[in-house]
């Protein structure tokens, strides 16, 4: 019997109803997580800014850099031309839109003291600082991830009060005294206590072509155990320093949050249903409690970058850090604004990876 006949020859036909389109050119964009990246992203923007602009005025606001670097060596006419050469004798407004759009071109701007190209510095000895960075952080993970689950694991016994205080002491031990204390402990057994290679693997590495001014991995590609075993062994101690800093906070939040973790109510499901104890923590209860730890990682990037300037100097390890400290003694302003602008923009872009980051592992986070 066909459907005509059942409903009647008067009766109006059943209408299908529409059917609900998928993937449109919009409905991507209305995903939460999209939103929530746009959002970042766009937040991103007036941030870097912001930071732009309060380095300029900041850097204008203790005076003149060219008198500030040259007085009382040089002649009056001798600063006013050097004013000329720098574009400091034009209006303010003028040296702030020279800056910002040079900015905008890759251009930082030049030192007054040795006449180097900001940028170039930004690219060599930036990459030292990425280097020692990644190192510490390598650190960080090792030290405080599993000594945090350790912690937790025995809490309020001796294994956990021990923990804890080696947490507190080797975050609030300044980086630098840390660093020294270093030196002292292993330099008189012939370890390498500064620079970032011996001048032999030095001079080799400059013929390694192409060059990144990572030195492990210049030194892979020139392809001598030797020499990247060299490069290791400079960087171990400037590594452990920095890298303890971050691991003591790391070791305090994985054992908080794994200890907040355990008393969940799913966990106490799976303890229910009899699986071990260890199981609970490694497949149930661990994973979770790392989520925070990448959130506060974005957060530490800044740290370790405020700490490379102490550890690059103790440890004469030529970064940003270092070329930093030097410029402050020679008074070269102009250097110095050009190298704390990196340094905050590489902390804001960081922020926002760790933000996208977050937003991928844990689905909670949305706007």
């Amino acid at each position: 019997m066909s459907s005509a006949e059942i409903l009647g020859p008067t009766d109006p036909p059943v209408a299908e109803p529409p059917r609900r389109r998928r993937g449109g050119p919009h409905s991507r964009l209305r995903s939460p997580l999209v939103r929530y990246l746009l959002v970042r992203l766009a937040l991103v923007i007036p941030m870097l800014w912001i930071l732009v602009t309060l380095v300029f005025v900041l850097m204008r606001v203790i005076g003149d850099p060219i008198t500030a670097a040259n007085g009382g060596r040089l002649t009056p006419a001798q600063i006013a031309e050097r004013k000329a050469e720098a574009g400091l004798d034009r209006p303010l407004i003028q040296q702030y839109w020279e800056y910002v759009t040079g900015l905008l071109h890759g251009d930082f701007g030049t030192t007054l003291t040795d006449h180097r190209p900001i940028s170039d510095i930004l690219v060599v000895n930036g990459a030292a600082t990425l280097e020692l960075s990644i190192y510490a952080l390598v650190v960080a993970f090792a030290v405080g991830v599993p000594l945090g689950r350790l912690a937790a694991r025995y809490r309020d016994r001796w294994p956990d009060v021990v923990l804890r205080l080696f947490s507190i002491l080797v975050y609030a031990a300044p980086v630098f005294f840390v660093g020294l204390l270093l030196k002292l402990a292993f330099t008189p057994f012939g370890w390498p206590s500064s620079g970032r290679a011996s001048t032999t693997t030095e001079l080799a590495l400059e013929d390694v072509s192409p060059k990144t001014h990572i030195y492990l991995i210049d030194s892979i590609l020139y392809g001598d155990p030797g020499y990247i075993w060299d490069v290791v062994q400079h960087a171990i101690l400037p590594a452990v320093a920095l890298g303890l800093l971050t691991g003591g906070v790391f070791l305090r939040l994985v054992r908080i949050n794994l200890l907040q973790t355990l008393r969940m109510d799913y966990v106490t499901a799976a303890r229910a249903r009899g699986v071990s104890e260890r199981r609970v923590v490694r497949k149930h209860a661990f994973r979770n409690a790392l989520v925070p730890v990448v959130t506060v990682m974005g957060m530490q990037i800044a740290m370790l970058l405020a700490g490379a300037v102490l550890t690059e100097t103790t440890f004469e390890w030529q970064g940003i850090g270092y070329e930093l400290a030097q410029y402050l003694i020679k008074r070269d302003f102009l250097a110095v604004q050009g190298i704390v602008t990196l340094i905050a923009l590489v902390v804001c872009l960081a922020s926002f990876l760790i933000d996208v980051i977050v937003a991928l592992v844990d689905p909670r986070v949305r706007f």
